[in-house]
């Protein structure tokens, strides 16, 4: 694992993503979905540890707004819930996390099917599993999942329209929206010269830095924490934009507080009135409801498509990504 692996990793995103696009619709990855189900599935219980957990707890819960009872857990947890042929068993995983996810879907093995989206189809897990469906990300060099991670989304996303989630904007044409991220990745990454040590220079602080993100896209900064702290090894954490206000605001009032904003939130305009009274500097990713840029940011990173929520669950964690690869080359570990 150096930087230069990770940046090779992230130089290849577009590529990927575009593959995967042009593999429809000769490839349906869910194609065995309805002999696997003998119905519409009572329970979908999603498993994954890590950032594989966040793209988990993305899928079930636009489940949850179709009235289907999903939830996202930890790889790792000792609880059991029933088992049985109505409940539908997924397990995540972005190359980590195996001996865990091993471990809770032996419990499932002929009780309930087991779906496992892994970049690994040779991986020991999907022994495990009714259905193996493979992200076809590419081997990644740094072994971080960077690739892996907007691939696992997108299939995530994929398996909740199957099951009855609701499809809205660019995701009405799976492989359109695979090719619009692929799109706005390239531009981002051709742009990157520009912002990266701007935005490395502002998020910079012995105190570490704080990705914030909506409820519904907190997937991007916990996929941003995990490569900043796998990476160039440094201090991260996530939060959601409306509860910054009433947790990490505290922290901002005595530390040389510093967060990396996905804006899109309503809560937006009140984290960068609270942090700016504090004294604290953020960088703001698209824009916030109502206006191009949220009032305050020292810098604002926009990229093609980026009203669209499906595209930014996609796209936006490559900002964070970029500034890890940057730091990590700075560090010279």
């Amino acid at each position: 694992m150096t930087a230069e692996s990770l940046s090779a990793d992230l130089a290849d995103k577009p590529a990927v993503l575009t593959a995967l696009a042009e593999r429809f619709p000769r490839w349906d990855p869910y194609a065995a979905l309805p002999a696997l189900l003998e119905d519409e599935p009572a329970a979908v219980r999603l498993l994954g540890l890590g950032a594989a957990r966040h793209v988990c707890e993305t899928a079930a819960a636009r489940l949850r707004r179709a009235g289907v009872a999903a939830s996202a857990e930890h790889a790792s947890s000792a609880e059991e819930p029933p088992a049985g042929p109505e409940t539908l068993v997924v397990g995540v995983s972005l190359g980590g996390g195996q001996r865990e996810l091993c471990t809770v879907l032996d419990r499932y093995v002929a009780r309930s099917p087991v779906i496992v989206l892994t970049p690994d189809p040779d991986a020991v897990v999907t022994g495990l599993a009714d259905l193996v469906v493979p992200l076809h990300a590419g081997a990644e060099s740094a072994g971080l999942g960077c690739r892996a991670f907007p691939h696992a989304m997108a299939l995530a996303l994929l398996l909740g329209h199957r099951l009855g989630a609701p499809v809205s904007g660019s995701s009405r044409n799976f492989p359109g929206l695979l090719h619009r991220a692929a799109n706005a990745t390239r531009a981002l990454l051709a742009d990157a010269p520009r912002w990266v040590p701007e935005a490395a220079r502002a998020l910079d602080s012995p105190n570490g830095v704080h990705l914030v993100a909506p409820a519904e896209r907190l997937s991007s900064a916990g996929q941003g924490v995990r490569v900043m702290r796998g990476g160039p090894v440094r201090a991260a954490h996530a939060v959601e934009t409306g509860e910054w206000s009433h947790t990490d605001r505290f922290l901002a009032a005595v530390t040389d507080y510093r967060a990396l904003l996905f804006a899109g939130s309503a809560y937006d305009e009140r984290f960068a009135e609270h942090l700016g009274q504090l004294r604290g500097r953020f960088v703001a990713v698209g824009p916030t409801p109502g206006r191009e840029s949220v009032p305050g940011a020292e810098l604002t990173i926009r990229y093609p498509g980026d009203t669209d929520p499906d595209v930014n669950l996609l796209v936006e964690p490559l900002v964070a990504e970029l500034v890890a690869a940057y730091w990590w080359r700075a560090s010279g570990r």
